[in-house]
């Protein structure tokens, strides 16, 4: 197949491009920058110039395309409105050059968004909250073109992606917290739980959703069901030679600053759906195994 894949550079897109390629499909990468279009020249893919919102270079790049995979995002969180509508724009412009083709269309949210506390499946929905739901929303939006003649999918990776070369996904921030403030943190009693995935189990998952995905799907991106933060927070302290220290609900604003929320986030997420309808098992090293490798904590 010839794969139109926007956030193709990123470190889930890349991984993704690398293993298309590497499966005898051809990639069209969206590039905004001349370093991201050499990227991907590098990496054995065509090039189509153009941003998330830049709508004209979306639809040309998915007319040229036998499938597309949207991993891009805007991560303004000075602006969620703005980054929801792009995105939101961005997945109608994909999804109506596709319709009524039957050709597969995949799209990327989050287990993040659905409800936290107890173990998600890929049957529940995103919550009410003001950015979980409009960011669920999209789901839905997505999920519309599945009923307009598109093989529509929809991954939700897991909140931490981990694997070398990770330079701004949770553990990244965690690590850099820890750094800066002198010790290795986690709230309460530490059992809220992050599930995680490695990035090349999710970028097989991408391919197998193009390649055999129903109509309607949801999977799930994740291979850790669940990791206690004390346990990320430990082996963080025990890397950077770094006390290990709980903090009070009233402490976590001033450690964490604006990951706070995103600290004591509880998300345990299963995959056993998934898993079922593809036959994706994922093999690449868990969360902690993957820190205890070392390669995060090279400068």
């Amino acid at each position: 197949m010839r794969v139109f894949v926007t956030g193709a550079t990123g470190f889930i897109g890349s991984a993704i491009v690398r293993e298309l390629l590497s499966a005898g499909h051809q990639v069209i990468g969206l590039a905004r920058s001349d370093t991201a279009a050499a990227s991907l020249v590098s990496a054995g893919a065509e090039v189509q110039r153009g941003a998330l919102d830049d709508l004209a270079s979306l639809r040309s790049g998915a007319a040229a395309a036998d499938g597309v995979i949207h991993t891009a995002f805007i991560h303004d969180f000075s602006d969620l409105a703005r980054s929801l509508q792009t995105e939101r724009s961005a997945i109608e412009t994909l999804g109506t050059a596709l319709e009524g083709s039957k050709r597969p269309f995949v799209i990327t949210t989050g287990t993040a968004l659905l409800p936290l506390g107890r173990l998600v499946t890929e049957e529940d929905a995103p919550t009410t909250g003001s950015f979980t739901a409009a960011r669920g929303a999209t789901e839905e939006v997505a999920l519309s073109f599945a009923r307009r003649g598109a093989r529509v999918a929809v991954v939700r990776p897991a909140p931490s992606v981990h694997g070398n070369g990770d330079t701004h996904g949770f553990v990244t921030i965690l690590i850099s917290i820890a750094r800066a403030r002198g010790v290795s943190a986690y709230p309460g009693d530490g059992s809220n739980r992050w599930s995680a995935v490695h990035r090349l189990d999710i970028a097989h998952l991408y391919r197998l959703a193009l390649e055999t995905a129903p109509a309607g799907t949801r999977l799930h991106g994740v291979g850790d069901e669940g990791v206690p933060l004390r346990e990320i927070a430990s082996v963080i302290g025990q890397h950077l030679n770094l006390p290990v220290v709980s903090l009070t609900a009233e402490d976590m604003g001033a450690h964490f600053g604006w990951f706070a929320a995103f600290a004591s986030l509880d998300n345990p997420a299963s995959n056993t759906l998934t898993q079922q309808l593809l036959g994706w098992h994922p093999t690449g090293p868990g969360l902690i195994a993957d820190l205890a490798e070392g390669h995060y904590f090279k400068e």
